[in-house]
């Protein structure tokens, strides 16, 4: 059983025989097919079953030349529309399967991003078919084990100018600083250790979610799992049509980031309004956007490979 099952509405689900006849299902009704050359004669088919607005399972597996489709593995997704321009975005495959995790080097928060790719088929057929291509954007999703709402904090009014200056200059320096930049590096490193001390001082009186306004950081084991706090932009409650759950789709506004958020209205404790804050375990996957390079390395943007 998939883990995040239950974010999207199947939260009583338990057993894989219990699931098999969704599966099935997903294959049979043939929706958003997608189909590549497999080997030997063989053919890689990927199919979606929607259980609610932009959101579903997605089966991947082998059709032999017999006619007989196989599964391979499957998969909870929710998909985006909000794009996350990237110039240092790549791809690596998993060790098990075919399946890739798409890596964001220039990601907003100042970390490297690594998340689940959910259209690692289509990417499977633009290597076979030998094309340079690099990453455009990416449409990030998180799906969501538990969380809570939070209130929003007191913000003191700033320029925005001044704040998108700010933003910037930060995302140079850790640009500056992968490449081994010292100064940046020491820039860096003066700057968390004031803000440090800010925070040692602020803690003695105040609550640490009235002084951290929103986090995006790695946790556990897994790659792609993060822990974040973010602001909710906008929300929408949908409901699974095969179970009648709701499933709380959110807009997270985080670290200067924009994606999206679902949760199983049963695992999120709060109610959640805009202006509110978000705070929980997410697994991070999104569709990547691929361009074509031409005989330069120059990206041609005539040539994008839209994601489905």
């Amino acid at each position: 059983m998939h883990n995040f099952l239950k974010t999207i509405g199947f939260s009583k689900i338990q057993t894989d025989m219990q699931l098999e006849p969704l599966l099935e299902r997903a294959v049979n009704d043939k929706y958003r097919t997608l189909i590549i050359n497999g080997n030997e004669g063989s053919v890689i088919e990927q199919y979606q079953l929607p259980v609610a607005p932009s959101m579903g399972i997605a089966v991947v597996g082998e059709r032999t030349p017999d006619g007989v489709f196989h599964r391979k593995y499957y998969f909870p997704y929710m998909r985006s529309y909000d794009g996350t321009l990237t110039e240092a975005g790549s791809v690596e495959r998993h060790l098990e399967k075919e399946t890739y995790a798409g890596v964001l080097e220039d990601f907003k928060s100042g970390i490297t991003l690594i998340f689940y790719v959910t259209n690692s088929v289509q990417l499977r057929e633009l290597q076979k078919m030998d094309m340079r291509v690099k990453a455009r954007q990416a449409f990030l999703t998180g799906l969501a084990s538990d969380g809570k709402i939070l209130l929003p904090i007191e913000k003191k009014d700033e320029d925005p100018e001044a704040v998108k200056r700010q933003s910037n200059e930060r995302r140079r320096l850790f640009e500056a600083a992968r490449q081994g930049d010292q100064e940046a590096i020491d820039t860096l490193t003066e700057t968390d250790i004031n803000m440090f001390n800010e925070l040692h001082q602020r803690i003695v009186t105040e609550d640490l979610y009235s002084i951290v306004e929103t986090t995006f950081m790695p946790t556990g084991v897994e790659c792609d799992i993060y822990s974040i706090l973010g602001e909710i932009v906008s929300l929408r409650v949908k409901e699974n049509v095969y179970t009648h759950e709701n499933v709380v789709d959110m807009k997270i506004s985080c670290n200067d980031c924009i994606f999206h958020v679902a949760i199983n209205e049963s695992d999120l404790v709060g109610i959640p309004a805009v202006g509110r804050r978000f705070k929980g375990k997410i697994w991070m996957q999104g569709n990547l956007e691929f361009i074509e390079n031409d005989s330069d390395g120059q990206a041609d943007d005539d040539n994008a490979d839209a994601v489905g």
